[in-house]
């Protein structure tokens, strides 16, 4: 069986809180890889966000991002650091909501090329591509980005390095 059709995860949400592990992996230049997702319906309702999922199964943590990178990106040659945040959020997709425990781990790579490999289909319906971001670019953007403060604090991260204890960041409801 191929890891495409045992891995059920978003695809089997049904509700409750979901425990996520999300990765905000910079490369030497210290740019940040964000994913570009939209509704499955409707590709004009956009936004960036970090790469990451929900835990399956008995895996720790720090297993899923390590996973969930290499699903999403095909970046396997990383160093995952410390928890930097932590956030609980709320938000309408794909016709459902969906409640969610995030934990944002900093990852540096030198692997800078991204392909997709072991994305689920409602994935692979809502997911249009990858592109690493400079703090500046990210500052600027006019699209919507989760979670919503991420230029500053990709700014606070850069200028100060990792924080000695994960921060929680404010609930964020959609």
């Amino acid at each position: 069986m191929s890891a495409e059709t045992t891995r059920t995860g978003e695809d089997s949400y049904e509700g409750g809180l979901r425990k996520v592990a999300r990765v905000v992996l910079l490369d030497p230049e210290d740019r940040i890889l964000l994913l570009h997702g939209h509704e499955p319906d409707d590709p004009a309702d956009d936004w960036w966000f970090t790469p990451g999922g929900g835990l399956e199964g008995a895996e720790t943590r720090e297993e899923a991002a390590l996973r969930e990178l290499a699903e999403e990106t095909g970046i396997t040659d990383v160093e995952l650091g410390p928890v930097l945040w932590r956030r609980m959020c709320s938000f309408p997709f794909a016709g459902r909501r969906w409640d969610q425990d995030e934990w944002y781990y900093l990852a540096r790579t030198t692997q800078t090329a991204t392909a997709a490999q072991g994305l689920t289909e409602l994935e692979r319906r809502s997911v249009a591509g990858a592109r690493w971001w400079t703090c500046q670019e990210l500052t600027r953007a006019h699209e919507t980005v989760y979670p919503t403060r991420l230029a500053e604090l990709l700014r606070r991260l850069l200028d100060e390095g990792p924080p000695p204890s994960p921060v929680t960041l404010d609930t964020e409801i959609v």
